[in-house]
């Protein structure tokens, strides 16, 4: 869902251990990034399924991303996919917090 426009717009997401970020696109071709998550404001990744999943197309595959600035509102394509996303993602800021001495 977008932050300022609140509609559901399709994105392109791209999880980069290296540089430690989860940038998103417009489409698959990444031509044009839309923004970026950094692992390192990533406070929570969950399932919420009554406060704002109802607004979603897909309220049983919405979760959300949450950092400082934002909670980033998703819908994966399928359940098993929304489950490798989340557990991706939390693995990701985690493993941030590990590498931070």
């Amino acid at each position: 869902m977008g932050g300022k426009i609140k509609t559901w717009k399709k994105r392109w997401f791209v999880f980069d251990r290296n540089r430690r970020t989860l940038s998103y696109y417009a489409d698959k071709h990444e031509a044009k990034m839309k923004g970026v998550i950094y692992f390192q404001a990533i406070e929570e990744v969950y399932y919420d399924h009554l406060k704002n999943a109802h607004k979603s197309p897909n309220p049983s595959l919405t979760f959300s991303v949450k950092t400082h600035d934002r909670v980033y509102y998703m819908v994966a394509p399928s359940p098993e996919a929304m489950r490798i996303w989340m557990d991706v993602i939390v693995t990701g800021a985690e493993g941030y917090t590990h590498f931070m001495v």
